[in-house]
C-alpha cells in the first residue's frame, strides 16, 4: 500500500517538470503527506491542469467525506472493475505528484521507516483515480486515490506492495480521458524499474503524521 509521501517540489518547478500551467492558488512543500490532508494532482479535463485534492476517494453515492478514509489506495489488479472505483478508472484518471514514499521494514519489533526515490531526484506521478464529490450541503471536493501495484524487487525487500508510477512519455496517455483501452491502462500499473530508484533508512519521526520537516528524509 501507499499511507505516506513526500512532495518536495515548489509549484513551480512541478509545473514545469510536468508541462503545465501553474496554478492560482499556493501550497507548500510536504514531507509528511498522510491520508485525508489535502495534496495536489494533475488531471486532464480538456487542459492538463494542477489542482488540490483531498487524500481519500469519496465515491458519488457517499454521504459524508470519511466514507473516503478507507479509500487511500485501490489495487492495480482490481481497479477496472471494483464498483468504487470503475467508472473513475475509465475517465477520471490523474497523477498524484510526489518525490518519493515512505515504507516500514520489520526490525524484530520495531518497524523501521525507510524513505524511497528515483535515484535522478526527479518529481514523479503515481497513478491516481479522482471523483469530485459533492457533499449534501452543495460542496465540490475534488478527492482521490493513489493505485499500488506489487512491489518490484527494490521495495519488495520491505514490502509487498508499491504504489504505480507512471513512467514519463506515458503520463499524457494515462491522463487523456478519451483512451478507453483497458488493457493498455492496465499495462501502465506495472512496479517501475528498481535500478532507477533508491531507498534508504530514515528517522522513525515520520511516524508522526504532524511531523513535517525536510529531516524526515535525510538519511540516519
Amino acid at each position: 500500500m501507499c499511507g505516506r509521501f513526500v512532495r518536495s517540489s515548489s509549484l513551480a518547478d512541478l509545473a514545469g517538470y510536468f508541462n503545465v500551467d501553474q496554478p492560482s492558488f499556493d501550497i507548500g512543500p510536504s514531507y509528511n503527506v498522510a491520508p485525508t490532508q489535502e495534496i495536489i494532482i494533475i488531471n486532464s479535463r480538456g487542459v492538463k491542469q494542477i489542482v488540490k485534492c483531498h487524500w481519500g476517494f469519496v465515491p458519488s453515492w457517499a454521504r459524508d467525506l470519511s466514507e473516503g478514509n478507507g479509500l487511500i489506495n485501490a489495487r492495480a489488479e482490481t481497479v477496472a472493475d471494483k464498483v468504487s472505483f470503475r467508472a473513475a478508472f475509465r475517465t477520471q484518471r490523474c497523477l498524484v505528484i510526489a518525490n518519493g514514499f515512505y515504507e516500514w521494514r520489520k526490525d524484530g519489533k520495531r518497524k523501521v521507516p525507510v524513505y524511497v526515490s528515483l535515484k535522478a531526484g526527479n518529481p514523479f506521478g503515481f497513478a491516481g483515480l479522482y471523483n469530485v464529490w459533492v457533499s449534501p450541503a452543495g460542496e465540490k471536493i475534488c478527492t482521490c486515490a493513489i493505485i499500488t501495484t506489487e512491489a518490484n524487487d527494490l521495495v519488495s525487500a520491505v514490502h509487498d506492495r508499491m504504489p504505480a508510477i507512471i513512467p514519463r512519455g506515458k503520463e499524457d496517455l494515462w491522463l487523456n480521458p478519451l483512451t478507453v483501452d483497458i488493457d493498455a491502462l492496465k499495462g501502465l500499473l506495472t512496479s517501475y524499474p528498481p535500478e532507477e530508484m533508491e531507498m534508504r533508512t530514515v528517522s522513525d519521526r515520520v511516524n508522526s503524521p504532524g511531523i513535517d520537516s525536510p529531516d524526515n528524509i535525510k538519511p540516519l
